[in-house]
């Protein structure tokens, strides 16, 4: 999506947090699903895993994904849209895990914390989650623009900063939120830790230098 095509960066509220359900593939598909088209996602999505399993997210395919679940091919078109949107969808299972814990979680990540405590948790929180799940992150990223419409990565980016506004950081929160997530994207963690051999302790300790530094006072 580029231009005029991109839709408005919605806002989470500054207080009262509640855990959000955000699907995340197909990016425009209505949040609701009737229960057979529900019942068939979870079919796809349990067939998509298994061979993500056997196989790597770089040999996972659509036309296997559809043999694995008993489907036509155009069933996995209608219901992801493309490859990309497939891989979105396995994601949104183990993000689920992360929201909650950042949006109802216990402290220092959750809403019981102090706004500066909840910054300084949040960047080795993700670090942490996202070890795992690299190679699946890097292969649903087909168009670089897409990313910055996926709704996690939405929601990520607004619960930062409500944050930034909470702590009192000064500066543009916005932009300072979009400076917080790059520091830990997925690729740039994947190639220091991956090629440059960094351990994922120094990141973390990066991230707390560079919250510390933007002056959060609450």
């Amino acid at each position: 999506m580029t231009g005029s095509d991109t839709p408005p960066t919605p806002r989470l509220p500054e207080s009262g947090e509640a855990r959000t359900s955000l699907p995340l593939a197909p990016i425009d598909e209505p949040p609701q699903l009737r229960a057979d088209a529900a019942r068939n996602r979870t079919l796809l999505l349990d067939a998509a895993s298994r061979l993500l399993a056997g196989c790597g997210a770089a040999n996972l395919t659509m036309e296997s994904v559809a043999a694995a679940a008993g489907v036509g091919k155009g069933t996995v078109f209608r219901r992801f849209g493309d490859r990309a949107g497939l891989l979105l969808a396995l994601l949104d299972h183990r993000e689920k895990q992360l929201q909650a814990a950042f949006l109802s979680g216990p402290p220092p990540l959750g809403p019981d914390a102090p706004a500066t405590e909840r910054l300084h948790a949040f960047g080795p929180a993700v670090l942490r989650h996202e070890r795992d799940h690299h190679p699946l992150i890097l292969a649903s990223r087909t168009d670089p623009l897409r990313n910055y419409t996926v709704p996690a990565l939405r929601l990520r980016f607004n619960h930062l900063a409500m944050l930034l506004r909470q702590a009192r950081v000064p500066g543009d929160p916005e932009l300072l939120a979009h400076t917080l997530l790059a520091s830990i994207d997925t690729a740039l963690v994947h190639h220091l830790t991956t090629e440059r051999g960094m351990p994922l302790e120094r990141l973390e300790e990066a991230w707390h230098h560079l919250v510390s530094r933007l002056g959060a006072t609450v």
